[in-house]
């Protein structure tokens, strides 16, 4: 990842871009349990559907940028064995634990729930916890189906993408001056416009940044580019906290104890799965499901069964 002047307009861009991704992740009320409960309680796939849309935005928008020849650093797959299904089912437990994903507790603490300051304090505990012991998998020396599909796809992706910017458009018209405090966004309008921010983020910062990678080499002792992916993780929480408080949902709730505590245990546990994986469930969705990893695909459909499980389990 290329190093970046904190004064520079790349800069700039990329802090605006991460603040408007943390804005839709918190009108979409984008996350996993969310999702999982919703396919669980009233057998609908609404949200599950626009993570899975979210993938595909990711996949068209590289291969675009590859078609572009615009270079970028990926991350490499992983082989498939016991520690990915173990890491899939740490994320799965840590997110019902928690009441929320990776995703979902930025939403939940950008409006006010200050419990959820716990859940990133545990994730870096989870993968701190972990240092240093031989589990890491197996990497892939292989590149990305993604990049190895034909030219005509791209045309695909292009006529799908214009497709749906030109629908959401369509269906705001009525509305479009509320567009910016409107309470809650359709799930699919939030992961397209999280799915475009990433894509360009990552064509800007020439590589991925996601908040729990950020946590997860904090951990490690790496201080690589730190100020400045420090500085986005502020901006993804600024922009998720003006998403709240513009939609009226900002009520600051003092922190409970028993919430505290499930918050850092939850988070606790999504960062040892992210480790065993590698990655949480935001890097798996916006980055190794979209290039078309197996391993990704593996941890994210274990996590979301382990929740639909243990909602199973615990309901009477």
């Amino acid at each position: 990842m290329m190093q970046i002047s904190l004064n520079s307009a790349v800069f700039g861009i990329a802090v605006l871009l991460t603040a408007v991704m943390g804005f839709a992740v918190q009108r979409g009320a984008t996350c996993t349990v969310a999702a999982v409960d919703e396919l669980v309680g009233q057998h609908r796939y609404t949200r599950l559907l626009a993570m899975l849309e979210a993938s595909l935005w990711v996949a068209g928008g590289l291969l675009i940028a590859s078609t572009l020849h615009l270079t970028m650093r990926m991350p490499t797959g992983f082989a498939v064995s016991w520690m990915i299904v173990a890491g899939g089912v740490l994320l799965g437990l840590g997110a019902f634990v928690n009441k929320a994903c990776v995703f979902g507790a930025i939403a939940r603490l950008s409006n006010g729930e200050w419990s959820y300051v716990a859940t990133p304090l545990g994730f870096f505990a989870g993968c701190a916890l972990l240092q240093g012991l031989p589990i890491s998998p197996q990497r892939m020396n292989s590149t990305s189906p993604v990049f190895e599909m034909a030219q005509w796809t791209v045309w695909l992706f292009v006529a799908f993408m214009l497709t749906r910017i030109t629908m959401a458009i369509w269906q705001a018209r009525s509305d479009a001056t509320q567009w910016f405090t409107r309470s809650r966004w359709t799930p699919g309008a939030a992961t397209i416009v999280i799915g475009i921010a990433f894509v360009l983020l990552l064509i800007l910062l020439g590589g991925s940044w996601a908040y729990t990678d950020v946590l997860a080499e904090l951990s490690m002792g790496k201080s690589d580019n730190l100020t400045w992916r420090l500085l986005l993780l502020l901006a993804l929480y600024a922009g998720a906290l003006l998403g709240g408080y513009t939609a009226g949902h900002w009520r600051a709730v003092p922190p409970d104890g028993r919430q505290v505590l499930r918050c850092f245990f939850g988070g606790l546990l999504m960062g040892m799965g992210s480790l065993l994986i590698p990655g949480s469930n935001d890097g798996l969705v916006l980055l190794g499901m979209p290039l078309l990893y197996a391993h990704a695909w593996l941890a994210f459909l274990t996590m979301c069964m382990t929740i639909a499980v243990a909602m199973k389990l615990k309901s009477p």
